[in-house]
């Protein structure tokens, strides 16, 4: 939204240009936009007939029509309007007119560089621990960021740009996976859904502001850098899984760790927390083996996997081109960010409150009706009511960031135990496509401002109906084998599995249980 803002553009006329001051006025022919004559942002008269006709004396308009006379495109660059922005990409390497898909293509490249980030970074926290994929994608990000603000050309900032997203959705899911595993069932819930995402929005919140006080591309991207920096003194601070350290044989690191969590809780820890001789059985197991292909065993998995696709597709174009179409709203960019970011905190509370006491699919179904009704009517709202327009926007936010919280838990809650991770992993690897096209929805706005509200909205209540096909997963338990789900199509009933009862154990055992998960 700032780093690449597009502020007004007009062709330069050089100094050296032998035009009078009526003519120099007159070089920029008028164009229609927003049905309003606007001076245009790509041609202009050809300099060379307009310095004939002021060297004659001519006056415009009223000794010679300007609509007669030939253009040309801006070949001596653009003259940028400074009041919103010092200084962006755009104005840095002239990506307007003929460049104009390259700032689009930049944010793509960052969701493209996001969506590589995705594949590699569970393999690799599996391999080499959560804790240190944590702190070396942050690194990366931290790294890279600052490396881009010193880039020379649209090029280099691009590939820089790819880089930063593999880092920063790397040590986001890192974090996640972590907070997951270290801390314990009551505190894992309010992690997960409002502890992450609010403060998400918060950082959020904070970008305008920096943005606001701070207008030169660089100097921003430099400030929203050096944060990352505040992360060091975390590593003597979270400590690593135990579980994954207990999945790699490191008993003795994880024992520690859990002694550690149950003095910090003033619990008195058993003397064997961890039977290496069982543990060690229990790795030992042949395991069956699943992979992708399992995502199409079965009818019934195969028509969840595809409308779970689908729908996490539409939400993250919705959620993802809303964000980024903030500077095309009416009234000041930053402001209508801060309400984009602000609008977003009830929208968690609401979907972690609707998740609590209320069917899955009719929530997120509602949430997305909501969402993409309230886009369609934003083309019926007089030009002149502009805070109405900025209210059905914010309204649409909601409804599609509301189920863009949901959609994580009801797509986990629809998958089996053995291939739950991949089945999360494919449909979020579709939300990274989405995310990717959405650069080019807000694009469509320059050909007709209400185009990217009319596919975004159509979108949106497509994939609300969609959802209210799906199986309805509350009060249930989590399904354990492909084969369960086949048994039981609709996710009715399932006998008990072996997840019911260590809940059941944990119930009869919650001192043991609190002090080996913090």
């Amino acid at each position: 939204v700032f780093l690449a803002g597009t502020p007004e553009h007009r062709c330069a006329v050089p100094r050296g240009a032998n035009l009078s001051g009526e003519w120099r006025n007159a070089s920029i022919p008028l164009e229609l936009r927003g049905g309003r004559a606007a001076p245009s942002r790509c041609r202009r008269y050809r300099l060379a007939a307009l310095a004939n006709l002021s060297a004659l004396g001519l006056r415009p308009g009223s000794d010679v029509e300007l609509e007669s006379l030939e253009q040309e495109p801006c070949l001596d660059g653009w003259e940028y309007n400074r009041d919103v922005y010092r200084s962006t990409i755009v104005t840095e390497w002239n990506l307007v007119c003929d460049n104009d898909w390259k700032g689009p293509l930049s944010t793509s490249l960052f969701f493209v560089g996001v969506l590589l980030g995705s594949f590699v970074s569970g393999q690799l926290s599996d391999k080499f621990g959560r804790k240190n994929v944590l702190f070396a994608t942050l690194a990366m990000q931290t790294g890279f960021s600052f490396v881009q603000v010193f880039s020379t050309s649209w090029e280099m900032f691009s590939v820089f740009f790819v880089l930063v997203g593999m880092g920063q959705i790397s040590n986001y899911v890192a974090a996640f996976v972590l907070g997951t595993e270290i801390l314990g069932k009551s505190i894992r819930v309010l992690f997960c859904t409002l502890g992450v995402c609010i403060f998400y929005a918060f950082g959020y919140m904070l970008l305008p502001l920096f943005a606001y006080f701070i207008r030169d591309w660089r100097m921003l991207l430099l400030a929203l850098t050096l944060p990352g920096l505040l992360c060091i003194p975390l590593w003597w601070v979270i400590p690593e899984s135990p579980r994954w350290l207990i999945s790699q044989g490191r008993f003795q690191e994880a024992e520690d760790i859990i002694r550690k969590a149950a003095k910090t809780n003033g619990l008195t820890a058993p003397d064997v927390i961890l039977d290496p001789s069982e543990l060690q059985d229990l790795n030992s197991q042949k395991q069956q083996t699943y992979t992708i292909l399992d995502l199409m065993k079965t009818r019934n998995i195969l028509t969840i996997t595809i409308m779970s696709v689908i729908l996490w597709m539409i939400i993250s174009v919705g959620y993802f081109g809303l964000s980024l179409d903030t500077p095309n709203l009416h009234g000041d960019v930053y402001v209508n960010c801060f309400l984009s970011a602000v609008i977003e905190v009830p929208a968690y509370v609401i979907s972690w409150l609707l998740l609590r006491n209320l069917p899955r699919r009719y929530s997120m179904a509602a949430a997305l009706f909501l969402g993409g009704c309230v886009l369609l009517f934003i083309q019926l709202v007089p030009s002149h009511i502009r805070a109405l327009s900025i209210l059905l926007v914010m309204l649409g936010k909601f409804g599609i960031t509301s189920a863009f919280s949901m959609v994580y838990v009801y797509t986990a809650e629809l998958y089996p135990t053995v291939v739950r991770n991949m089945g999360v992993g494919a449909s979020s690897m579709a939300s990274r496509l989405g995310s990717i096209l959405s650069p080019y929805f807000v694009y469509l706005g320059a050909y007709d401002r209400f185009l990217p509200y009319i596919l975004m909205g159509s979108l949106t209540v497509l994939s609300g109906i969609l959802t209210l096909f799906l199986p309805e997963s509350y009060g249930m338990p989590l399904p354990d084998t492909i084969d369960q789900m086949l048994l039981v199509k609709g996710l009715e009933y399932r006998p008990a599995s072996s997840s019911t009862r260590d809940s059941k154990e944990e119930e009869e055992n919650p001192e043991i249980f609190k002090s080996t998960a913090f």
